[in-house]
């Protein structure tokens, strides 16, 4: 009987946690289907981001609906997940999601709405080497710039064509290039843990060529707009993770 007891008891403790890390997950699956969705609209958009860039593109991030919080002056937070190409080399299939948060000090106004999506373009293994590594301030760890919309991409600067890092918003039904300089990107531990059900190293996660557990409508949306990397093949040898 004692032995009973016992049992119940430890299994009334173990259920509490697993409704929560279940519920947790369901969450990050949320935004994940979230970001895929966003993603999927913003590639549809005829003078949206330019083919040319994305098939460039080492990693892209998406986080959808940031909201501008209620203390600070325009201050924002946002979630979303970026997706890398697999390999060494940034040469594979677009690989796992990996959750991200972004934090800044205009985030959510630049359109006029309260709520926007942002999608950015990580066009070099040296800026997805650094968002993969640790906390990145966008201007500052990462050069960064608005990303030239359709046929303006034609007209972009030097400047802009050399950033490591392009952003683009979408508020209110409008779509344009961002510079997100001043923000800060990072891993988001807490919902990767929440995600995958343990802690992650994000770096190792981009590594494998595996299909991916989670975010099949954003990982599906890369791979059919932008399926190989585009990028010369000179920028992308002896990268070092």
């Amino acid at each position: 009987m004692r032995a009973l007891f016992v049992s119940l008891l430890l299994l009334a403790m173990c259920l509490p946690g697993s409704a929560k890390s279940g519920k947790n997950s369901d969450k990050e699956r949320e935004r994940l289907q979230n970001a895929g969705e966003t993603l999927k609209e913003i590639l549809s958009i005829p003078e949206g981001i330019p083919q040319d860039l994305l098939d460039k593109a080492e990693c892209v991030i998406v986080l959808p609906s940031v909201k501008k919080l209620a203390l600070g002056i325009g201050g924002s937070y946002g979630r979303g997940a970026m997706s890398c190409r697999t390999g060494s080399n940034f040469t594979g299939s677009w690989g796992a999601p990996v959750m991200m948060a972004l934090e800044g000090g205009s985030l959510g106004l630049q359109l006029g709405g309260q709520e926007t999506d942002y999608v950015l373009l990580l066009m070099s293994p040296k800026s997805a080497k650094a968002v993969l590594s640790s906390k990145v301030k966008l201007g500052v760890d990462a050069s960064a710039a608005a990303g030239p919309k359709g046929r303006e991409a034609a007209a972009a600067t030097d400047a802009t064509m050399r950033a490591e890092i392009l952003g683009y918003s979408r508020a209110r039904g409008l779509f344009a290039g961002i510079s997100l300089s001043g923000s800060t990107l990072r891993a988001d531990g807490g919902a990767n843990e929440n995600l995958y059900g343990r802690k992650i190293n994000p770096k190792q996660l981009i590594l494998q060529s595996g299909g991916a557990p989670a975010g099949a409508a954003m990982i599906g949306a890369l791979n059919q707009h932008s399926p190989a990397n585009k990028s010369e093949p000179s920028t992308l040898k002896d990268v070092k993770r």
